[in-house]
């Protein structure tokens, strides 16, 4: 399953980058960055990594797009933890992104917000389970050179229902996406 979702990943990074990235209103991007574990997984969990991909479609004379993205991250287990370890995340979102400003200015902000899937797993127990999770957060976007691609950074609080309540965590994530708007 992990080889067929990295692979995954992989193929839309890379076609995003040639063919998709091509078509006028399709970015496809790539990053990663730093996930900080919230409420009870901070209690058990370090700061962590995390690796992602994204395609955006944006719609014809608007500022809205439609995203769907899919990230990876890993955190250790505080030494106060009892057993040694690490947590895994795998998953995904389709959000709903809003930018401000125009396809052409040299800063571009945005909001995004949406519903996704995600596996969580503990190594020391081998607990493991797959949930529905929402997110929603902010980025902004910085031209790069005079085409369109575009560097980014941006922050998304996300919430994983689990059982006996909720695992919530905030990736930070600066990556390039390429392709129009």
């Amino acid at each position: 399953m992990k080889r067929m979702a990295f692979g995954l990943l992989a193929a839309l990074s890379l076609a995003g980058v040639g063919g998709l990235s091509a078509q006028e209103g399709i970015r496809v991007g790539v990053g990663g960055g730093l996930l900080m574990p919230l409420g009870d997984y901070k209690t058990a969990d370090k700061m962590g990594w995390m690796v992602g991909a994204d395609g955006t479609y944006w719609m014809t004379g608007t500022p809205i797009g439609i995203r769907i993205e899919g990230d990876y991250s890993q955190t250790s287990h505080k030494s106060t933890f009892i057993t040694s370890g690490n947590s895994k995340i795998f998953g995904g979102l389709a959000e709903i992104v809003y930018a401000f400003g125009t396809k052409a200015a040299q800063v571009r902000p945005y909001v995004m917000g949406g519903i996704g899937y995600f596996n969580f797993k503990e190594s020391a127990s081998g607990f493991s389970q797959s949930k529905v999770g929402f997110g929603g957060g902010a980025g902004i976007a910085l031209k790069v050179g005079s085409g369109s691609t575009r560097a980014f950074l941006e922050g998304r609080f996300t919430s994983v229902s689990t059982t006996g309540g909720s695992t919530t965590f905030l990736p930070i994530r600066a990556g390039l996406r390429f392709g129009g708007k």
